[in-house]
């Protein structure tokens, strides 16, 4: 239960906040750009949390890699043309605030770059909450266990007090190979049956039910 955690690291997009259709759309919008075949929703949600170099390449395997820059391009920009209009899940930030009130140490590790996760954090009002992030443009992409590895080192917190919160498998299998405890929320990217595949302590299917566990437990 919780309050055998000192650190919760979360997860941003699919957990904090409700961005995993934007994603799937600018995707596909990219790849329809350079005249590509548009991935499937289901493939595109998988490959959410990943860096972005990789995500691209698993989503759209035919994208040459001379026109790797442009579909990074073209992602950018029809992902930022309605990142504006992107929430946090309803209650997140109540939440958040409570676990900092209750001296939870809290941190992020995403599949986002640097700047976008430092323009959300401004946007959303939450960067003052977070002790420590690490985005994929600065460490190793899921499932690599460095962003976990990094925050813990950071932050002086053990692995066996430190709880990652995710909606991915990719985030479930970092926080093994981190020799974390996980914990799976089935209203972002991935199905609840691929999350439970993964053993986390439990997998909660709306950010109410996410709120009561962690609130509950400590």
């Amino acid at each position: 239960m919780a309050e055998r955690f000192e650190l919760i690291v979360f997860d941003w997009d699919g957990t904090l906040m409700d961005s995993a259709g934007a994603i799937v759309r600018a995707m596909q919008a990219a790849a329809r750009d350079l005249g590509l075949p548009a991935p499937s929703d289901e493939r595109a949600r998988y490959v959410i949390g990943l860096g972005l170099a990789d995500a691209l390449q698993h989503a759209v395997p035919e994208l040459p890699a001379a026109d790797h820059a442009l579909m990074v391009e073209r992602y950018r920009h029809h992902y930022l043309a309605t990142d504006h209009e992107l929430s946090l899940f309803e209650g997140v930030k109540t939440l958040i605030a409570a676990l900092a009130g209750r001296g939870c140490m809290l941190g992020v590790a995403t599949g986002k770059s640097r700047h976008g996760l430092n323009r959300v954090l401004q946007h959303t009002g939450l960067a003052p909450y977070f002790h420590a992030t690490r985005c994929a443009d600065e460490c190793f992409s899921k499932p690599h266990p460095a962003m976990l590895e990094e925050l813990m080192d950071e932050l002086g917190v053990l692995p066996e007090r430190t709880l990652m919160v995710g909606d991915t498998t990719h985030d479930l299998q970092m926080a093994r190979n981190a020799r974390t405890a996980a914990l799976a929320v089935s209203f972002g990217a991935h199905p609840r049956a691929a999350l439970e595949a993964e053993q986390p302590l439990d997998c909660l299917d709306s950010p109410q039910a996410l709120s009561r566990w962690l609130l509950d437990a400590i």
